[in-house]
């Protein structure tokens, strides 16, 4: 007992010198239009916290910024970062309303005293408090987001929000939810036991093995993309897990999930990961190389965080069709350098993160009046038609509905032209409109399948080290 309140009051203590640090040393950040051409310069400098990184890049992010360039420095007590980003459009930030969101979310009083971030940030966070939150997760199958929608209906839950992946033939879902009666979040146990339960044998489909599909009620409103990754991980890591609540971040733990995405994607579609010791430095050295689209360095850094890696360095390069990315890691509390298991680990699961949110299929976007059922409706009428979705977004923007589908047909291939005009003739087709992907929504290789790996180091060190060189902080490791 005195041990233990021994380690109390030291943990106490030094959480308290880490609050005086950092008001001692407030986080500034600089919205640079000048130095630049093309891009906004974004910097940060702010005492070190273990998870700084993840919520800078969360709040660029949950702005829909485009990060086009990050160099990234954090040795020591001091965190230094400098991004260039650019707006939906590809333009600089002109727009006052997002330069005032970035300095309040990133500036003195944001970043102070917050571990690493599970939240929103913006007013979504506040209108997540009346929601109720459903995680699920479990074997995809052509159809099964319409039973999940059409049981909520039948249960008088209204979906507000709801985000869906899929990947390597498992399906991971967070669906926000009211009460449709009574408004604000359901409250009632035994309603919402009976959620679950529906919920978990829908997952299960023809399945006996209960462990294949679970559903749980999260107690808090959580970060949806981060807490998708999470759950995914945890997935993998387990197998499938036990039946009820999910994993929140990934330990480093035992992960036995073996190369399934590379059997599933074959070789010539997978991104490029490489992860080295480092041993003059004590670093782990992570290569990324990929094709790029949006959200990829939330993806990456998240990871790299959940599975408790602190990145020291940094240099993310993602300006045309492919991004580059580059990082000097440890893990938190070990300068004793990482074991190869540990390093297949996470290049296996920096893999699956960066696969895991390539868009499949065509997409679909509906834009309507918003209604308790419309979503049960509309993938009801999808699924009448043989087509599958593979990821979704659904919003409530007051009283509208906007929601984005990608779809492929019941065996994974592209949707057939008069599949697609015949769900729009029946759902409408001045609210449901198609916008497929310029680039086929599908991974594509990067690199040649030989001599892509061996390059890909020195491609991104020339540029990188030479901007670490410049801050004398990193000698080279090769």
């Amino acid at each position: 007992m005195m041990a233990c309140g021994s380690r109390s009051r030291s943990n106490e203590m030094v959480d308290e010198f880490e609050k005086l640090v950092i008001r001692m040393n407030p986080p500034r950040v600089t919205v640079d239009n000048d130095s630049d051409m093309t891009a906004t310069l974004v910097k940060v400098d702010s005492a070190n916290k273990y998870g700084t990184l993840l919520e800078v890049v969360q709040v660029l992010t949950d702005l829909k910024l485009t990060i086009k360039r990050g160099y990234i420095s954090s040795d020591g007590e001091w965190f230094m970062d400098v991004f260039h980003v650019v707006d939906q459009d590809g333009n600089k930030l002109y727009d006052g309303q997002v330069i005032d969101r970035i300095e309040q979310s990133l500036g003195a009083g944001s970043l102070s005293f917050r571990a690493a971030p599970e939240r929103s940030v913006g007013v979504e966070a506040e209108a997540e408090e009346e929601q109720t939150t459903i995680e699920l997760i479990g074997r995809d199958r052509p159809g099964l987001l319409s039973e999940v929608f059409a049981v909520l209906t039948d249960l008088k839950c209204n979906i507000v929000a709801s985000e869906v992946w899929t990947h390597d033939a498992r399906v991971a879902a967070l669906v926000r939810v009211t009460d449709a009666d009574a408004g604000g979040a359901v409250a009632d146990p035994d309603r919402l036991d009976t959620v679950k339960r529906l919920l978990r044998h829908v997952l299960r489909g023809s399945s006996r093995d209960k462990k294949a599909a679970r559903a749980a009620i999260s107690a808090r409103a959580a970060h949806a993309q981060r807490r998708l990754h999470q759950m995914m991980h945890a997935d993998r890591r387990r197998g499938g897990g036990e039946d009820g609540g999910f994993d929140g971040a990934g330990d480093g733990g035992s992960d036995d999930d073996g190369d399934c995405g590379a059997a599933s994607r074959g070789g010539s579609g997978r991104p490029v990961v490489e992860v080295e010791d480092c041993a003059e430095r004590g670093y782990t050295l992570v290569n990324v190389r990929c094709r790029d689209r949006p959200k990829l360095l939330f993806d990456t850094v998240c990871t790299l965080t959940d599975m408790q890696y602190v990145v020291f360095h940094g240099t993310v390069i993602a300006e045309g069709s492919e991004a580059y990315q580059e990082y000097y890691i440890r893990h938190l509390g070990d300068s004793a350098g990482s074991s190869g298991e540990d390093r297949d680990r996470l290049r296996r699961a920096l893999e699956a993160a960066i696969e895991r949110r390539y868009t499949e299929g065509l997409r679909l976007e509906l834009c309507c009046e918003d209604r308790v059922g419309l979503l049960s409706d509309v993938t009801r009428i999808f699924r009448e038609h043989g087509l599958s979705v593979t990821h979704a977004e659904v919003e409530t923007r007051g009283a509208r509905a906007a929601n984005v589908f990608y779809v492929v047909d019941a065996s994974g291939q592209p949707v057939q032209g008069q599949a697609v005009e015949a769900v729009r003739a029946e759902i409408g087709e001045q609210v449901l409109s198609v916008r497929e992907p310029a680039d086929g929504g599908g991974p594509r290789s990067p690199v040649g399948a030989s001599g892509g790996r061996r390059s890909l180091g020195n491609m991104i060190r020339s540029r990188s080290e030479k901007f670490l060189y410049n801050l004398g902080l990193i000698r080279s490791c090769s």
